[in-house]
This record gives structure tokens, C-alpha cells and sequence, in this order.
């Protein structure tokens, strides 16, 4: 009897044991299942933030209602709705660039000035379309303008800005889009016009227009305005000569574009193209049309830009490069070190076309003579740098804001853009 009493008690004690087990397994089941769904959450919180990033790219603001009016070929023009603005933006972009560079540029443009501005971010030329050369980019580009502004007629003012390549192109669309007037008269009793012609540099003795409009401000942004030959103008050969020669023979893997960057264009015969576009030509008037706005504006990356350095870029000879000590933070505009208001350097040496053709073969004189003549127009200068941030290994598109994504801290040089740009 007693082995039998033992055996009952143990088969009755062991569904409770069992019934134990299964209960702390679902426990732990349970919280395992907990722990996984937190993980789940925060998986999914990091994938919907990694997103919200992404997507914030092609976001527009809800702010300002705009159109995004697409011209064909990648291009769009983007204004306020229901609004008549009469000052053109066209924004140019860079080498194997395209329009959607200068998307996030367009919209804060839109959104600061709803009522005034029509911004035209540039089809005319993108990808592998911007080796074709500085001259038949301008010649797109101008063709562009003018069809722009024949589709809009409530326009009067035009601006451009454009990022490295584009302010070259824009510096020769100008060119061709410029209509000289002579028709201001001088203060004199005798009502004479005493305009000396257009090869004069005083800036309050030429009127012009830009595609029929009032030119207003012209803006580049890490443009190579001496181009990219020699004298360290391309950060990333380190100011090595051997490398500078090799690339400068190796130009022509970006076409006729790197031969015009480089200046070992010949074209019958006749100097660089960019040492041409420094004078009024016979063919087409360069300075002039660039005299011709209210304003032009160098902005400059002062370090870590490895493709524009910082002389080219701002215009200035090496020794009036401002010193890096005295870089200071703007608390508005992070980014921005260093402002220099507008001046001009006017020197008394006369340069005429046979000078330059004696010069062409010299390519510390060529930019000698191409900064030279070009500081004869007074410029505002603006100093930009990305140091202490990850970004500024991407200087070059950063102050662009090419790509919001990873591009973004550029975004205080766009507001400075548009906070000091004249309409």
C-alpha cells in the first residue's frame, strides 16, 4: 500500500510540475516575443527615419503652393502658384550635371520671393553633354533663355547663378544674349552721349540688356573662372607639376570641355577660348555683358574642394587670399568664413588682343591676364568652408546642396544666396 500511495502522489504532483514548465516556457516565450517587437520597432523606426531622409531629397515645402513645370529634357521651371513674377532665375549646373542639382536651391528660392521670381533650372546641358565645349554649351544655353523668356512676357529682370563649369557657361551664354544700348545721355549741357564703346570698363557708362531683360545678378558658386591648368588649381594633384601636366594632356577624355578647362584649345589657331572670353571680341562682347549686371558674386570653397581651388574660384591672386586665422564663423550662416564686399582692381596696363596672343603660351601669364582683366569688374567675394564637418569631403556639391541627402550643410550658403540677392 505505502508504494502505491507514493506512485499516486507522484503521478498528481507531476501534471502540476509539467503545468509549471509549460507556464514559464510561455513566460519566456512571451518575453522573447516582447523583445523581438521592441527590436522590430526600433528596426523599423531607424528604416522609416533612413527614409524621411531619403524621400526629404525630392520633398517640396508646403509653405509656398508651387508649379513644377517641366520644359522637356529634364528641365522645370518652378514659381509660386498663381502668381505673374517678373524676375527670370536661371540656375546652371556643373560637369555631368543636370537640372535636379539645383532642385532644393529652386524651391527656397521660390519660397523666399513667391511673388517675384520664375527660377529655370537649365536642360541645355547635362551628363555627358557637358563635354561638348564652353562655347556650344553657352549656345545651347542661350537658345534656352531665349525661348524661357519668349514663353513668359510679364518678365523684366534675369539672373543667373551657376555652380563650377555652369558660371563658365553662363559667362559665354551672356555674351551672346547681350544688346548693348548707348542711348544714356550724360549730364553735359550739349546732350552728347560720351559713352567711349563698349570696350570701356567704367561701370556707370553702359547700358545692356540680357535677352531683352535688365540684368541683375550673376553667381557663381566654385566656378574655375582661370580655368584648371597649372598653379594648383586643382586641389587634388597637390600642386604637383608632373601630375597637373599629365591631366593637362589627358584633357581631352572630357572632351572639347577639358581642353577648354586645361587652355590647350587652338581653334584656328586663335588663344584658349577662357583667355577670350576676358575681353570684348570681335565676335562677341564677354565683358561687357558681365559689366552689364548690377552685381557679381564669387562664392568659394576655402578647403577641401578637390576639383575648384580657392583662387580660381574666388578671383583673387594668391597673395590677397585671405588668411586662415582670420576665417571667422558667421552665427547666421555657419559656414560662411569670410565676406569681401564689392571692389574692383582696376590696373593701368592696357591689354589689347596681340598681347594675349604673345602671352598664350605662358600659363602663369594667361592667368595673369584672365584675373587681371576680369578684377577690372568689381566682385563680391564669399568664402565658404565645410571643415569640422563629414560633408566637407564633399565640398564641391555641398555648397550646392546637389543632394540634400548628403549634401545639406550647404544649405546656409543657399540662404545667403537668397538672403543678398537683389531684385
Amino acid at each position: 500500500m505505502g508504494s502505491e500511495e507514493v506512485k499516486k502522489k507522484d503521478s498528481n504532483m507531476a501534471p502540476e510540475t509539467a503545468q509549471d514548465g509549460s507556464s514559464a516556457e510561455t513566460e519566456n516565450q512571451k518575453r522573447n516575443d516582447g523583445d523581438d517587437q521592441k527590436k522590430g520597432k526600433k528596426k523599423n523606426k531607424r528604416r522609416g527615419n533612413f527614409l524621411t531622409r531619403r524621400l526629404s531629397c525630392l520633398r517640396l515645402d508646403d509653405e509656398v503652393p508651387t508649379v513644377d513645370e517641366p520644359t522637356g529634357g529634364g528641365g522645370f521651371n518652378l514659381q509660386a502658384e498663381d502668381r505673374s513674377p517678373t524676375h527670370l532665375v536661371v540656375m546652371v549646373n556643373g560637369i555631368i550635371g543636370s537640372a535636379e542639382n539645383w532642385k532644393y536651391a529652386a524651391k527656397q528660392f521660390v519660397k523666399a520671393y513667391p511673388h517675384d521670381v520664375l527660377v529655370h533650372c537649365s536642360e541645355a546641358n547635362y551628363a555627358f553633354l557637358t563635354f561638348d565645349g564652353v562655347d556650344v554649351m553657352g549656345n545651347r544655353l542661350a537658345e534656352e533663355v531665349l525661348s524661357v523668356v519668349q514663353k513668359h512676357s510679364n518678365l523684366q529682370k534675369i539672373s543667373f547663378i551657376g555652380h563650377s563649369l555652369g558660371g563658365l557657361v553662363i559667362r559665354y551664354a551672356i555674351a551672346k544674349l547681350y544688346e548693348p544700348d548707348f542711348s544714356r545721355k550724360s549730364d553735359g549741357e550739349d546732350g552728347e552721349n560720351k559713352c567711349e564703346g563698349p570696350n570701356s570698363l567704367s561701370e556707370d557708362k553702359l547700358n545692356g540688356k540680357i535677352a531683352g531683360l535688365e540684368p541683375i545678378n550673376f553667381i557663381t558658386s566654385a566656378t574655375p573662372h582661370l580655368g584648371s591648368r597649372g598653379h594648383k588649381q586643382v586641389p587634388v594633384f597637390c600642386g604637383s607639376h608632373a601630375l597637373e601636366k599629365v591631366a593637362s594632356r589627358a584633357a581631352g577624355i572630357l572632351g572639347r570641355t577639358g581642353k577648354h578647362l586645361f587652355l590647350t584649345d587652338k581653334d584656328d589657331g586663335k588663344p584658349p577660348l577662357l583667355l577670350q572670353m576676358v575681353n570684348d571680341t570681335e565676335e562677341l562682347p564677354f565683358i561687357s555683358a558681365l559689366q552689364s549686371f548690377k552685381r557679381r558674386v564669387a562664392y568659394a570653397n576655402v578647403r577641401f574642394d578637390h576639383l575648384v581651388g580657392w583662387s580660381t574660384s574666388s578671383l583673387r591672386y594668391r597673395n590677397e587670399l585671405p588668411k586662415r586665422r582670420n576665417l571667422l564663423k558667421n552665427e547666421k550662416y555657419p559656414h560662411i568664413v569670410h565676406i569681401e564686399s564689392a571692389k574692383a582692381t582696376i590696373s593701368p596696363e592696357e591689354n589689347s588682343s596681340e598681347s594675349v596672343k604673345v602671352k598664350r603660351s605662358k600659363t602663369s601669364n594667361m592667368e595673369e591676364t584672365m584675373l587681371r582683366n576680369l578684377t577690372k569688374l568689381s566682385w563680391e567675394r564669399v568664402d565658404v568652408s565645410f571643415s569640422g564637418s563629414i560633408q566637407r569631403f564633399f565640398a564641391h556639391n555641398t555648397i550646392q546642396v546637389k543632394r540634400y541627402c548628403i549634401n545639406s550643410d550647404g544649405a546656409d550658403v543657399i540662404q545667403h544666396i537668397i538672403d543678398t540677392f537683389l531684385l
